[in-house]
């Protein structure tokens, strides 16, 4: 029972955390985005060069965006899952109802400024972060992100370089049909994009690794295991300054059990060394799969 209320619960986090994404994507593709003509890749640019294309008023760019992104969720559920596929259309059909949404309640006639680069930070920066949220839980807003992530299963490329690979054609393309400007501001854009992207998914991931030169092991090693629900490997060492010996503790925690531990250590054992540094990738149980 409370296995499945914790799956429950897991769940339901997991969607609240998809929508909060989404939501922030939204509002960088609709308020800064489309008013401006940045093309910085992705359906939302395919779509706005489509209807600059193919101007009709029943094929807009929400309703390209919306066929493009069907035919991607298909490409997706073949090659990444089912659960990912899943995912994928509750957030597809979330940023296209939250797009319609808000094109009738808040319709806009041009750019919010006359600041151009300022519109393009934050055309840029509000989908990098959604996206990266999404990204970290295996999740896409649909689109050539479900491209990025097939790039990244089959290929070494990180997540910026693959969204380059697939978004960088769409991006030139702004050249030829939003003029010299409007293009350069999308290319720009898209590196800027695909660099917060990858920043944003490796701060999420920062572990910090701990390594505790100490007289007294045995309660910090307690703290650690029965407080902070983590393991830790212990190492006798050999100082060489005086020649004594010590015990060293290795441990991987997460931010908030690194703050609680080194409050910890600073309040019961504050002669213990200890070296902290910041890893992305931790390979093992409890972290990524081996």
């Amino acid at each position: 029972m409370k296995t499945t209320q914790a799956r429950s619960l897991n769940t339901l986090e997991r969607y609240l955390l998809m929508t909060v994404g989404i939501l922030i994507t939204a509002v960088g593709v609709y308020f800064f985005k489309f008013p401006n003509n940045f093309s910085t890749g992705g359906v939302s640019g395919l779509s706005l060069i489509l209807g600059r294309v193919f101007p009709n008023p029943v094929l807009t760019p929400s309703v390209f965006m919306l066929i493009i992104n069907i035919v991607l969720l298909v490409l997706g559920f073949a090659v990444l899952g089912r659960s990912f596929a899943f995912s994928t259309v509750y957030c597809s059909m979330l940023l296209s109802l939250s797009m319609n949404a808000m094109e009738r309640f808040w319709p806009l006639a041009g750019p919010l400024t006359d600041q151009p680069f300022l519109e393009l930070c934050f055309a840029v920066l509000l989908p990098a972060f959604g996206s990266a949220i999404l990204f970290q839980l295996d999740a896409s807003s649909g689109g050539t992100d479900i491209i990025a992530m097939i790039v990244r299963k089959y290929t070494s490329l990180n997540i910026g370089a693959a969204l380059i690979a697939a978004d960088a054609f769409i991006t030139i393309a702004a050249l030829f049909c939003f003029g010299v400007k409007a293009g350069l501001y999308s290319i720009l854009g898209l590196l800027m994009k695909s660099i917060l992207v990858d920043y944003v998914c490796d701060s999420f991931r920062t572990k910090k690794c701990f390594q505790i030169i100490t007289d007294n092991p045995d309660p910090i090693v307690k703290f650690i295991m029965e407080t902070l629900h983590r393991g830790a490997t212990l190492e006798d060492v050999y100082g060489a300054y005086n020649h004594s010996r010590k015990c060293m503790i290795i441990t991987v925690l997460n931010r908030q059990q690194a703050i609680a531990l080194r409050r910890y250590i600073h309040a019961h054992d504050p002669h213990a060394f200890m070296v902290i540094t910041a890893s992305t990738e931790i390979v093992g149980k409890g972290f990524l799969a081996s």
